[in-house]
C-alpha cells in the first residue's frame, strides 16, 4: 500500500469550557463580575445563590458521575431527525424568552443629546435645523468643530444633496456657539477661549485678555510675558491678572459633560483590601456584593430520574434531559471558574504584597522596588498573560488609598552605588523638585538631570524628559508663570 501526504485543515478546541471561564472571568473587576453573575443567575436555571449544605462537592461529583446520561446517548441527531424542533430551542416558543420583562436601567443624556435638545428650542426652519444637526454631529467630545466648513459643504451636497455655502454653514454654526457649555463649536483653541471670554460681563481686564487671545497669541502660547507687558503696556501684576482671566478657562468645554458622567457611572470599587495591623499586613478580597453559588438540588435529582428511566426515554424526553445536562454542566463550570479566578487573584497579590512590602508598610511610593509581569509571574507560578489579566483594571485599597496594580509595576533602573531602584522613585524626586521650583525661573530637564545626578541617580537627559512627559508635565518654558 503505497504511503500518502496530503493537508489538511481542522478546528480544535484546545481549551475546556471551565477553562476559558476562567480566562473570561480572570479579566473582570469585581464591579464587572457581579453584573455577570446576576446574568449568568438569571439565564441558567441550573445556577442558585446560597451555599449546598445539604450536598457537598464530593457528593455533587459522585451523583454527576453516576448519571449514565451522556453526550453519546443524547445526540444532535436524536432531534434532527425529529420532525418537531425541541420547545427550548425555539425562542418564540420560548415563554421564559417573549414573557421576559426588561429590566430598567438609568439612562443619561449624551454631550451630543444635549447639543440636539438645545438646538430643538431654537428658532430655526427646517432646512437649517437639518444642517445645523449636521454641524453638531461633526463636533467631536471635547466641543471642537474640527471638520473645515468647506468640507461639510461638500458632504452636505453629495450626502444630503444639500447646496450650502460656507457663509451660510458660518451664520448657522455661529448659532451653534451660543450653546452650552460656553466654547462649544470652537474650531481651534483660539477661538474657543474667545468664545467663553465674550460669554462673561466685560471688564478691563477680560478686554486686554480678548487682546492678548485676538493679536498676541502666539506670544501667550509661548509664554513669551515680556513681551506682552511691553505690547499691552501693563505691569508684571496687571498682567499677571489678566493672564489668570484666560487661565480660568476651559480648553475643551465638552469634557466637563464627559468627565462628569464618567465620575457618575465609573467609581472606582477595591477588588483587593490591604489593611496594616500591629504591624502586620492582611488581604483580603472586596466579595461582599458577589453571592455563594451552588448547582440545583432539584434540576440534579432531574437529571438523576432522566437517567434511571434511559432506556424508555421518548425522544421528548431525551431533549429534556439534554437540556438539564448542559445547564448543570455549565452551573458547575461557572461555580468552579468563580472559585479559580478568587485563588489566582488572591495568589497574585500575595506575590505583589511581598514585593512590595515596604510601601504597603508605609506609603512611600520612593519605597516601590522594581516589578515586573515576569517576576511576579515566576513567584505565582502562573504564565505572564495571567498576571497581565490579573493586573488589568483591578485596584486594591490600602491604608493610603486606592491604587491601580498596574502601578506597582516598573521597571528597574540602578544608583551610582550599583543599588537597584524602581522608575517609580525616580518620577517622585522628579515630581517633587518640580513642585518646589522657582515657577518664574522652572528647571529645564538638564538642569533636573543635574540635580538627579547629585543625588546619586545617573539617568540620561532624554530618560529625564520620557519621565516628565509620562507624568504630564510639561517643558520648562510652558510651566513658567510671572
Amino acid at each position: 500500500m503505497a504511503l500518502k501526504q496530503y493537508l489538511q485543515q481542522k478546528q480544535q478546541q484546545r481549551l475546556s469550557p471551565l477553562q476559558m471561564q476562567v480566562i473570561k472571568l480572570t479579566e473582570l473587576p469585581n464591579v464587572e463580575l457581579e453584573e455577570h453573575v446576576k446574568q449568568e443567575l438569571t439565564e441558567n436555571p441550573a445556577l442558585e445563590e446560597g451555599v449546598d449544605g445539604d450536598m457537598s462537592g464530593d457528593d455533587l461529583e459522585s451523583q454527576f458521575e453516576d448519571t449514565n446520561i451522556s453526550q453519546e446517548d443524547i445526540t444532535l441527531g436524536d432531534y434532527i431527525n425529529e420532525e418537531e424542533i425541541p420547545d427550548y430551542r425555539l425562542k418564540d416558543n420560548n415563554k421564559q424568552a417573549t414573557d421576559r420583562q426588561e429590566i430598567p436601567f438609568a439612562t443619561v443624556e449624551s454631550f451630543q443629546e444635549n447639543l440636539m435638545e438645545q438646538l430643538g428650542e431654537s428658532d430655526l426652519n427646517d432646512r437649517d435645523r437639518k444642517i445645523a444637526e449636521y454641524i453638531i454631529g461633526n463636533i467631536d467630545e471635547s466641543g471642537y468643530l474640527e471638520r473645515a466648513l468647506s468640507a461639510i459643504s461638500d458632504d452636505l451636497i453629495f450626502q444630503q444633496n444639500m447646496d450650502v455655502s460656507v457663509d451660510e454653514l458660518g451664520k448657522i454654526l455661529r448659532i451653534i456657539q451660543g450653546f452650552d457649555p460656553p466654547g462649544v463649536g470652537a474650531r481651534d483653541l483660539q477661538e474657543c477661549l474667545v468664545l467663553q471670554l465674550k460669554r462673561k460681563n466685560t471688564t478691563t481686564d477680560r478686554k486686554l485678555a480678548l487682546t492678548i487671545l485676538d493679536k498676541y497669541f502666539d506670544d501667550f502660547s509661548k509664554r513669551h510675558y515680556d513681551k506682552l507687558m511691553k505690547n499691552l503696556n501693563v505691569s508684571e501684576d496687571h498682567l499677571k491678572n489678566i493672564i489668570q482671566e484666560i487661565t480660568s478657562l476651559n480648553p475643551k468645554p465638552g469634557n466637563n459633560w464627559d468627565d462628569s458622567l464618567s465620575l457618575a457611572l465609573s467609581a472606582i470599587i477595591p477588588d483587593f483590601i490591604v489593611e496594616m495591623y500591629s504591624g502586620e499586613l492582611y488581604l483580603s478580597m472586596n466579595n461582599r456584593n458577589i453571592p455563594d453559588l451552588k448547582v440545583s438540588r432539584e434540576y440534579a435529582d432531574l437529571l438523576r430520574g432522566f437517567s434511571d428511566n434511559k432506556n424508555g426515554m421518548t425522544s421528548d424526553a431525551k431533549n429534556a434531559a439534554l437540556f438539564v445536562k448542559q445547564k448543570l454542566d455549565s452551573a458547575r463550570w461557572f461555580i468552579d471558574a468563580i472559585k479559580q479566578r478568587q485563588e489566582t487573584l488572591l495568589r497574585t497579590m500575595k506575590v505583589i504584597m511581598d514585593i512590595q512590602y515596604d510601601f504597603f508598610m508605609s506609603g512611600d511610593e520612593t519605597q516601590l522596588k522594581p516589578m515586573r509581569l515576569k517576576d511576579v509571574a515566576e513567584r505565582a507560578g502562573y504564565d505572564i498573560s495571567t498576571i497581565s489579566r490579573v493586573s488589568n483594571r483591578k485596584y486594591v485599597q490600602t491604608n493610603f488609598g486606592v491604587y491601580s496594580l498596574k502601578h506597582f509595576f516598573s521597571e528597574s533602573m540602578q544608583t551610582e552605588a550599583g543599588e537597584e531602584i524602581s522608575s517609580k522613585e525616580v518620577k517622585k524626586i522628579l515630581k517633587d523638585c518640580i513642585e518646589g521650583e522657582n515657577k518664574k525661573k522652572p528647571l529645564t530637564d538638564d538642569k533636573l538631570t543635574d540635580i538627579l545626578k547629585e543625588k546619586g541617580y545617573i539617568i540620561a537627559r532624554r530618560t529625564v524628559a520620557k519621565y516628565r512627559e509620562q507624568m504630564n508635565i510639561p517643558i520648562a518654558r510652558l510651566r513658567k508663570e510671572i
